[in-house]
């Protein structure tokens, strides 16, 4: 078998609307896709991102208060309600909160390493919680120490507190202090007034997961806070192992038990964290479905056009197979021609589709802050689109090769 590809390229350019006209369409095709996949692989390692809670035991109760209270008030009853969670039998640990991870939207602070610089290190998450936060949420402490009762400090509605000390992410340390030994150093958040690093936890996700915040990612910080909000505060509760319906169901009415002035929504107002992690990435996993489905119609597309345009040149050429056939062509050379001439064509419309991904990756890249596409996206899509077209062009390639030699005696 002996295929020259001179004479499918002189075939090519007597068609040259249709050859252009595939080319152009596997290059966008490549370009799409290639795009769509690297957006489906973040979205969904964003789906199975460690959140540093222990997720099948820690739920959240959204408390919001019926009276406009004094924080004073506030705090004695969230001291009341703290003692009441805490007794439960189902429950492990209680502590109060101004958010937790994966909550969407949250609390952040800039970082810097001095009150005087104008351009900040980093962005944090800063999350609020007394000395039962870590245990709560199910973090490990993997140096330092945990905060003491007395460090704890009372916060209200509009208050701005900088606590002395603080515990970090090794995510947030390692960003601070590059070279290690962040235990005991300080830095400033948003304020004048130095925290310093009493522990570090890993890992900790951060409360939102908005796009801005992927250069940010695992930085947070805990302050020993108390929140006393007269609007309302979340409390976040870790159950016993195997008991989290119970604690969920039972929670509530301990609550309700020690004060009526309080607002508990039966809808959503209390929220175990496959539920959380689930709304949190619903944005996520409805990108990935429908870049998934984007995909699958322009592959199906662009084989259907493959598929088209070889059957329309297989009929006007008949009469050329049968006279190539009755001078001595076998059924594989025929077959062999389409399969290379769909190869030809397939290839310029990669070469020109791997440009086109490059550079709309480049320009999703600085203009939706996305991150930068690895060239294996692109690898792996020139090779679909190739083994794609070969697949395409099979079925009126094997009708060509078909065609009789008495082919070349019927008149065109």
């Amino acid at each position: 078998m002996n295929i020259q590809i001179r004479p499918i390229l002189v075939a090519l350019r007597r068609h040259k609307a249709g050859t252009l006209l595939i080319a152009l369409q596997i290059a966008l095709t490549l370009a799409i896709v290639c795009n769509a996949l690297f957006i489906i692989r973040q979205r969904l390692a964003n789906l199975s991102e460690p959140s540093g809670v222990d997720e099948s035991s820690v739920f959240v109760i959204r408390n919001q208060w019926a009276a406009d209270w004094p924080t004073a008030q506030v705090d004695t009853q969230v001291k009341a309600d703290m003692l009441a969670l805490r007794q439960l039998p189902a429950v492990r640990d209680a502590t109060p909160a101004s958010g937790y991870p994966l909550k969407g939207g949250g609390w952040d602070n800039y970082i810097s390493m001095t009150p005087d610089q104008t351009k900040p290190t980093t962005d944090a998450a800063v999350y609020t919680g007394d000395e039962h936060f870590i245990d709560t949420l199910g973090a490990k402490l993997i140096v330092g120490r945990n905060f003491r009762p007395e460090e704890v400090m009372v916060m209200g509605t509009q208050q701005a507190i900088t606590p002395p000390v603080v515990i970090v992410t090794k995510a947030l340390a390692d960003k601070l202090f590059p070279g290690g030994n962040a235990l005991g150093k300080s830095f400033y958040a948003m304020g004048t007034t130095p925290s310093t690093i009493i522990g570090i936890v890993d890992p900790l996700q951060r409360q939102g997961v908005d796009r801005w915040a992927n250069a940010y990612a695992g930085q947070a910080l805990i302050w020993p806070i108390r929140a006393a909000f007269s609007g309302g505060l979340f409390y976040v509760v870790r159950a016993k192992p195997g008991q989290l319906a119970e604690a969920m169901r039972e929670a509530p009415k301990a609550l309700i038990a020690q004060s009526h002035m309080r607002i508990i929504d039966p809808k959503d107002g209390v929220l175990d964290y496959a539920t959380i992690r689930h709304m949190v990435y619903d944005s996520d996993r409805g990108m990935a479905i429908l870049m998934g489905i984007i995909c699958v119609v322009l592959l199906a597309i662009t084989a259907a056009g493959i598929v088209g345009l070889t059957s329309f040149w297989v009929g006007q050429r008949r009469r050329q197979i049968g006279v190539r056939r009755a001078l001595g062509a076998k059924k594989r050379d025929i077959l062999a021609y389409f399969l290379t001439e769909n190869f030809l064509i397939s290839t310029a419309g990669v070469a020109l589709g791997a440009v086109l991904a490059i550079a709309f990756n480049l320009w999703t890249k600085t203009r939706f802050e996305m991150s930068q596409m690895s060239m294996t996206y692109v690898g792996v899509g020139v090779i679909v689109l190739l083994l794609l077209g070969q697949g395409a062009v099979l079925a009126p390639a094997l009708r060509a090769s078909r065609v009789s030699p008495v082919e070349a005696t019927r008149s065109v």
